[in-house]
């Protein structure tokens, strides 16, 4: 199932259930083609309830798929991605917080911040927490997932060099594209993760690469904190992270999920 959050043109935001294949315009991510949607009440999690109505999506705007209460992120999460930057993998995951405030959904622009002359992107695999959880077991992390979506871990990498610590560096408005939606039904395992910046490709990895599992992330970040239904955890980047200009576009394609696009501003 491919669960969005929609801006609908009668009015209200709304979460939704799509149905039918998506096309997506390729310069700006905008749904076209004869998918629908079917509105659902209240929240997507647990089995969700519909109001009844329908919409075809193309009449919709997409939104980010979830606001979180906290967006958990880790890094050098891939080897060549931590080689590139001159650093070592950790011998255990290395965990950084996004603000919700950073989330930003298709289509919106990646604000590049006067404070910074480095800003980069960084293609990830985007993993949504169905239910409240805490000491989740990595064989029993699938059981607290609602689903994967596609996200843009943003990084003003001169700040994340002198700051001393990532919170300012990774936490700018704008800085965690997330979308198109969350697909319910997927094997996160083995998927190819593509990154384009104005049609160039300049990330190309595949989370086979990962260093820890997914069920090994949430085990390490569970036995800290607790977990709540919508908190999004970022899995980490491949290799081939570069520099953002005003004016281009980046777009990133997570195998099974779809392609989240944003322009930089």
């Amino acid at each position: 199932m491919r669960l969005a959050r929609i801006a609908h043109p009668t009015g209200g935001v709304m979460f939704v259930s799509i149905d039918g294949d998506v096309v997506l315009d390729a310069a700006t991510g905008a749904p076209t083609g004869d998918a629908q949607t079917r509105e659902i009440l209240a929240h997507p999690f647990g089995t969700p309830e519909y109001s009844g109505r329908t919409f075809p999506l193309a009449q919709a705007r997409l939104l980010a798929p979830i606001l979180p209460s906290k967006v958990v992120a880790f890094g050098r999460t891939y080897a060549d991605h931590a080689a590139e930057l001159g650093n070592a993998v950790p011998d255990e995951p290395l965990c950084f917080l996004k603000p919700s405030t950073s989330v930003v959904g298709p289509g919106a622009p990646i604000v590049l911040p006067p404070q910074s002359t480095q800003v980069s992107f960084e293609g990830e695999l985007a993993v949504v927490i169905g239910r409240p959880c805490k000491d989740v077991r990595a064989e029993d992390a699938s059981s607290v997932i609602l689903g994967y979506s596609v996200a843009n871990d943003v990084t003003a990498r001169d700040l994340q060099k002198t700051d001393g610590q990532w919170a300012r560096a990774k936490g700018f408005d704008s800085f965690c594209p997330l979308g198109p939606w969350i697909e319910t039904e997927l094997d996160p395992q083995g998927l190819s993760i593509r990154t384009e910046v104005d049609g160039e490709v300049r990330q190309d990895g595949n989370t086979s690469d990962l260093v820890f599992t997914i069920g090994e992330l949430i085990e390490w970040i569970s036995a800290a904190m607790t977990l709540l239904p919508g908190d999004v955890i970022l899995t980490g980047t491949p290799e081939g992270v570069g520099l953002l200009e005003s004016g281009q576009r980046v777009s990133i394609e997570v195998e099974g999920i779809g392609t989240l696009v944003n322009p930089v501003a």
